[in-house]
This record gives C-alpha cells, structure tokens and sequence, in this order.
C-alpha cells in the first residue's frame, strides 16, 4: 500500500476470545493503529505505525456481525493465526476431536457460532447457498502443513454440521500451506513507556519483535491476492520443507532452551543461549538431530540459518520470556520435537538430546525449580501433567506414559533408555551438569561451526566462557574441528 499497490484490498481483524476485550477496547480508541517495534541487539529500535487494520471485530459482542463480515463477497482471503491448539485436533489420533464442549455447543441446532469453526462454517455455508464463490482460508500457525491441516479439521467440523457441506469445502476452498517466521515476545509496561518517551507515541498495545522475518506462502489463491511478492514475501509450490526447517530448528530449539533454562534460574531466552552450556547443547541438537530429518530448503543454507537461529535467540533487547516458550507444551512439543525423535528412531539417528528436551518438560512439569521456586503451568491439560510428573521419581516413565501425547514411545526400547537417563541426571545432578554431560559424551559433527559464539559477541563474559570451552576442548585431543568466528 505505501508503495501505491493493493489499493483495493483492506484488513479486517476478527478476535474470538472474551480475554481479548481489553485488546478490543484498545484498538476501538486508536482506530485500530497500532506500533510494531523492532528491536536489535544493540539496543536500538524501529518503530512503526501499522495502518492495514481497517476494521476490527470482537466476535463475543458481534457474533452475527462477524459472521455477516465472512459472509461478504468482498472478503477473499481469511487468515487464521488462533496458534497451535486452535485446530481441535486430538494429540493422540489425530483426527478431529468432537469431544471438546464448545465444538459441541457450536453444533447445536440454532446455536449462534463462537468457535472459529462455527463461524468459518456457517460463513462458507451462507456463500455455497447464495452462490458466492469461497474464499481462501490461508493457516499462519506453528504447525506441519497447517494448510493441510486446517482443511481436514475445518472439512470435519462442517461434516457434522450440514450433510454434504464438508465435501463441498474439500472440493472448492482453498488451503494454502506457509510458514511464517518472527519472534515477538509479550510486550510489556516498559515497551509501552519507552515507546511513549522515545517516539512520542502513545499506543496501549504495540507488538514488540525481533528485526528478522520471513513468510513463505504457497500460491494457491483461486479468489484472489494482493502482490505480496512486491514485499519480500517467498510465494512457492510446495512449503513442505520451509515449515519443517521452521518447526524442527527454531520452534524445537526453543523448547530446548525453554524448560531447561527455566529449571536453572534463567527468565529470558537470551540468558540461557548466551550460556555455552545450554548453547552447545541446542546447536548439537539442531546439527546432529533436527538437520538430518529435513530435506535440503531451496536457496537457504542450513548451517547458516542454524547460526542465525542461535544469534536471534540471543538478541538481549527482546526479552522473550521462557515462561513463554513453556507454556502450552502439550500442543507444542507433540508437533515440534517427536516428530524429530520418531524420525531419527525410524533411521537409526541420534536421539538423546531430544529425549533429554523432553525429559526436561517432565521435570519442569513437577512445578518447581531447581532453587525450589514454584513454577506456574500453563497448559490445558496442567493436572494430568502435574499428576504425571509427581509420580516419576519412583515411576521415571509415567510422564512419557501418556499415550494421548506420547503414543507409544515410552515402549521404544531405544527412547526409553535414553530419556531415563537424561531425566535421573535431571533429578540427581540438575540441569547444566546434565546438558554439559551430553554435550561432551556424544559424538559431534566434524567441522560444524560452533555458531552459538556469534551470540556470545554481546557479552565479554559469555565469550570469555566460550574460549575458556574451546581451549578445554583443544586440549583434550578431541579431533573435533572448530572455527571460531572471531568471538
């Protein structure tokens, strides 16, 4: 639009949630403006006043009003970001779970819909009787072919809804896949007053992220799209291995840092990946167990995006939380981190560092640090986690039990034995006496760069740390190459 395209194109927002209502009163006193604030580590900061959003609705007060606006030939393209629960999906089938009570009430006969189903159903249900073409439905979730995915839940709900409905939608609403790329923390009071003091600008809800971003789109848009291509979006035939780079480096590591980090005392990403214990590990994690289970990714280098994953996380003007990163586990490490350690055990690869990431889950999970400090669990199915958890150190398997997450991993010999290991050092000797352990028993890569120490660069302590670490490893004989990247 600043450059004079997409002119007749327009935003429309659409939250779901009744926790959103403050968002909804902010964006109803700033007529939907709104800050993005990128943040580099060095401390400086672009900001800048996003004015897409020409209409926004909070569907708990104006369900019909929402669905009025889906209905509507103009809206061609609906983009869903409702994260990764969202899709309804059953962890351990896989199918679409009809169990879920607001499913059910959205189902009911004369039911005003509320669930992002129900109100996309009844929409595109509204269109096929009135003979509005579909629009597009496009997934912009952490989640393996989301598009995909999207088209099988969304196809299941309108099964039960309307005979006939779900294989119309199969047949001629478009699922387009992507993957979408940029940390963006919780912002927080200081972001707000900083943005207030420095630019002037005083905005209730800025979004705060890193400089980075990418978003590839498979180009599947029968009604229509705006030139995204005009800015710097990667529009291609087939996402399949951008999402899995995506998931299984950046989402998996950071779950690798997250509950671990945790557990040690660290709060913020940046602490525990600019810690060479806690880095090391993640990068021995992404080299030796995510990288073998992706396919080559057209135009990117693999060992590069390692490197810049490892630089983003220890950006220290973002601030993102590992409480953050650890919430919502059970939706996250089913589709981020055991497809990895299903894929390496189907190939004979490594998996110890994966079973350690989740041995570190099932110790984050008993609810306290390792100072003692209680821990808030932040996950739908928070009891049962706990109650699992409780139980492992006379049962060390009972996390791993559930088979409605784990399905029957905690009978691979293989995994089991690894994950014991990884959660009785967790429980005896802690975390960074656990991951520095794994760290130096497992083999390693010949010439693999050490990537982390680009993050140690922003602090003297950290790289004092990292030369201290390469010098140890020199001394020791190990064969191993290292190129140090002038830390």
């Amino acid at each position: 639009m600043n450059a004079g395209l997409a002119l007749d194109w327009a935003v429309c927002g659409i939250d779901l949630l009744p926790a959103d209502r403050p968002k909804a009163e902010i964006f109803a006193r700033q007529d939907g403006l709104y800050t993005v604030m990128a943040k580099h580590s060095d401390g400086s900061i672009e900001a800048r006043v996003i004015g897409a959003l020409a209409e926004y609705i909070f569907a708990p007060d104006a369900r019909d009003r929402a669905v009025s606006k889906l209905t509507d030939p103009r809206t061609r393209i609906v983009t869903l970001t409702v994260t990764e629960g969202g899709y309804n999906v059953h962890p351990a089938s896989g199918e679409f779970d009809t169990d879920n009570p607001a499913i059910q009430a959205d189902l009911r006969r004369g039911a005003v819909p509320a669930t992002v189903f129900g109100l996309v159903t009844e929409a595109l249900r509204r269109r096929r009787a009135e003979g509005v073409p579909p629009f597009t439905i496009a997934s912009c979730d952490n989640l393996q072919a989301n598009g995909e995915l999207a088209r099988r839940m969304f196809a299941a709900f309108a099964d039960l809804a309307e005979p006939g409905l779900g294989d119309w939608m199969r047949e001629w609403v478009a699922f387009p896949n992507s993957m979408v790329d940029r940390i963006t923390p919780v912002t927080t009071a200081e972001d707000i007053a900083r943005l207030r003091d420095d630019f002037g600008v005083d905005d209730g809800w800025p979004v705060v992220c890193e400089p980075f971003t990418q978003w590839v789109l498979e180009d599947n848009f029968p009604a229509g799209r705006p030139p995204w291509e005009r800015c710097s979006v990667q529009l291609v035939g087939d996402v399949t291995a951008y999402e899995l780079m995506k998931l299984r480096l950046l989402n998996a590591s950071h779950q690798a840092l997250g509950y671990a980090g945790y557990l040690a005392g660290y709060r913020y990403v940046h602490e525990a990946a600019t810690d060479p214990v806690f880095a090391e590990f993640v990068t021995g994690y992404m080299h030796a167990e995510a990288r073998p289970t992706l396919a080559p990714v057209l135009g990117v280098d693999l060992d590069r995006y390692i490197g810049t994953l490892v630089e983003r996380f220890a950006n220290p003007a973002i601030r993102d939380t590992l409480a953050r990163l650890c919430a919502s586990s059970s939706d996250r490490i089913p589709k981020w981190v055991l497809p990895v350690i299903r894929d390496n055990l189907a190939m004979d690869g490594e998996v110890a560092r994966s079973a350690a990431i989740v041995a570190s889950w099932a110790r984050y999970a008993e609810g306290s640090d390792e100072s003692g400090q209680p821990i808030e669990i932040v996950d739908r199915l928070r009891d049962d986690l706990m109650a699992r958890a409780s139980g492992q150190r006379n049962d060390p398997l009972s996390f791993v039990r559930n088979e409605r997450l784990f399905g029957d991993l905690a009978h691979h010999e293989r995994f089991a034995a690894v994950y014991l290991r990884a959660i009785d050092s967790f429980h005896q000797f802690g975390v960074r006496a656990t991951l520095d352990k794994s760290v130096r028993n497992l083999p390693k890569r010949r010439g693999v760069t050490c990537s982390w120490s680009l993050a140690a660069k922003n602090s003297r302590v950290a790289a004092r740390r990292y030369w201290h670490a390469v010098r140890a490893r020199s001394s020791r004989g190990s064969g191993q190459r290292w190129r140090h990247q002038g830390c």
